[in-house]
């Protein structure tokens, strides 16, 4: 299992980007929360086995129509299990 926070910039906010996040979270079958950030990024904290996690990360370059990927960066930090689910966090 991995933990990874994934960040979007671009024009990402307005378009259904996190509902994009979270359908493609729940077909993989990955926990954790998409949020928007105050800096106009999209931010996503994710849980799951490490190949599902990259295929995540790989279509959040891409993104739902109308969004502009300028940049996805990810950290790893420690899973810890505390997801049981995958939601938008407001």
């Amino acid at each position: 299992m991995k933990k990874v926070i994934i960040t979007i910039s671009g024009d990402v906010q307005g378009i259904f980007f996190r509902a994009f996040v979270k359908d493609r979270a729940n077909e993989l079958g990955l926990t954790g929360y998409v949020r928007n950030t105050e800096d106009k990024k999209v931010e996503a904290v994710v849980e799951g086995h490490e190949l599902k996690i990259n295929k995540l990360i790989e279509s959040c370059k891409e993104g739902p129509m109308g969004a502009k990927v300028n940049n996805v960066m990810t950290k790893t930090i420690p899973c810890t299990g505390e997801f049981k689910n995958f939601r938008i966090k407001y």
